[in-house]
């Protein structure tokens, strides 16, 4: 059984003040909540803060991005062993906002996932099919290249691979208010297994697939009811502790059911 995994993505949002103000309730907010793994990934700027601020309480703390190298002369850059060390649990690597406004390509990203397995971080990649692709019935093509484009030749055993995490984020859902339709997420869910089961068939039933795209408490069991999506990765519902609690209270209630 797949553990439920809920992580809030915040993106270029909260100063390390809001950050910290977000937690003396947030955590309140979750008490008794079982079954479900939470993850916050705020700016670098509160990794520190919040993985002080995150003992004793059951939430993990996760990262927007990192460099591929351990340390070097890339100005800017944070490297995964710095992470690591501060207590980072998860990373999100190749979000569509990293490929289309900083140019991240399956190369690159191919390098971020093998170092952040390396370095026994758990990286959350992203797929997803922009507008254009979608009406062009693209989807299915676009989401073998990106996931075989980050996956092909890593030279890691079958157990670090299977900890790995997948969220599907249609480009034409994120922030627009229009998600995808529970059937349509799980359909895309069920074909990212196939093919997971097609190249690394160990992983198949193991990997977690999350989904991604203006999800709110109104809609989340909308996806978290599919048999292939495992949570979800939120973005602008995860900003307010009442929002982003509520979520988290409505996939722990569907278990329940």
């Amino acid at each position: 059984m797949r553990e439920k995994l809920i992580v809030a993505n915040w993106k270029m949002n909260k100063t390390p003040l809001e950050a910290e103000e977000f937690m003396q309730h947030f955590p309140k907010e979750v008490k008794g909540i079982s079954g479900i793994e939470m993850v916050i990934c705020p700016p670098f700027t509160s990794l520190v803060q919040l993985a002080t601020l995150m003992r004793d309480t059951a939430l993990m703390l996760g990262a927007q991005n990192m460099h591929w190298e351990k340390e070097g002369a890339y100005t800017g850059e944070i490297s995964p062993l710095m992470l690591k060390e501060i207590g980072v649990k998860y990373v999100i690597i190749g979000h569509s906002e990293r490929r289309k406004y900083f140019g991240e390509n399956n190369a690159i990203i191919h390098k971020k996932t093998t170092a952040a397995l390396n370095c026994g971080l758990i990286p959350i990649l992203c797929l997803g099919e922009n507008s254009e692709e979608r009406r062009s019935k693209e989807t299915e093509k676009v989401l073998k290249k990106q996931l075989f484009g980050a996956l092909d030749e890593i030279d890691l055993e079958e157990e670090k691979l299977c900890n790995i995490v997948l969220a599907y984020e249609p480009v034409w859902a994120i922030g627009t208010g229009t998600p995808a339709s529970g059937d349509e997420a799980a359909e895309v869910a069920g074909y990212l297994r196939s093919l997971l089961k097609e190249k690394w068939s160990a992983l198949a039933g193991n990997v977690r697939i999350l989904y991604g795209g203006s999800v709110n408490r109104e809609n989340i069991s909308e996806f978290t009811g599919k048999k292939d999506i495992d949570g979800a990765l939120v973005g602008g519902s995860s900003l307010k502790e009442s929002s982003f609690a509520g979520l988290i209270k409505a996939v722990f209630n569907e278990g329940r059911s």
